[in-house]
């Protein structure tokens, strides 16, 4: 795929730039601030970026402004948010209006070589790749009348692998269990919280997401 980049810490950078070439990925650029990066994404188009949350000259929320921006402007190109801790509202603010084609990740699952490039193919594809420690979190801030206390304990490993981005047949995988057991949990799971039925993968995970962060 081509990338490019947006991050300040320049080892960081260079070894995002390093990864990607080696797996075969082309980086159209790399650059530091959030200004750039909307210009040299007007300029070559790539098939997704990789962008840090906090960047110059405030260290706030540059890189997401960008970020809200470019999916604005062209909506099809997939977004990979980095950010060093977990922000619920910067969370909110990227999946509020649609998770196809989205990441947030924490910068330590950089580390991770397989998970990193596995969401960066999920992102790539149209789909979504949502840090677990995201996910946990927004679990355990929501603010709605216990609603997850409706759930079983199977159903809340569901729901939270379901809220990363994972497909039922990946999340059968993962826990262990039949795909039919795990359609089967989903479906309770949008009974149970009284969310609307959709269909596609990446609508119920917005719609999750948007329950729990509301």
């Amino acid at each position: 795929m081509r990338v490019i980049l947006a991050e300040d810490s320049i080892l960081l950078r260079e070894g995002l730039i390093r990864l990607l070439t080696e797996e075969g990925h082309e980086v159209l650029a790399a650059v530091g601030d959030g200004e750039a990066l909307i210009r040299e994404v007007e300029q070559r188009r790539p098939d997704l970026i990789v962008v840090d949350i906090r960047m110059p000259p405030t260290h706030t929320d540059e890189g997401l402004r960008a970020a809200l921006e470019i999916r604005r402007r062209w909506p099809d190109l997939g977004v990979l948010v980095l950010s060093q801790h977990v922000e619920k509202n910067y969370a909110t603010q990227l999946l509020a209006s649609d998770t196809a084609g989205v990441g947030y990740l924490l910068k330590d699952r950089v580390s991770r070589v397989e998970e990193f490039l596995d969401s960066l193919d999920r992102v790539h594809n149209g789909g979504a790749a949502i840090d677990p420690e995201v996910v946990r979190q927004l679990l355990a801030r929501t603010t709605h009348v216990d609603p997850l206390s409706k759930l079983t304990t199977r159903e809340r490993e569901v729901l939270d692998q379901m809220a990363q981005g994972h497909t039922n047949a990946a999340i059968a995988l993962k826990l262990h269990i039949s795909q039919s057991a795990v359609e089967k949990n989903v479906n309770m799971i949008f009974e149970k919280l009284d969310l609307t039925r959709t269909t596609g993968y990446s609508r119920r995970v917005l719609a999750v997401l948007q329950y729990l962060g509301s």
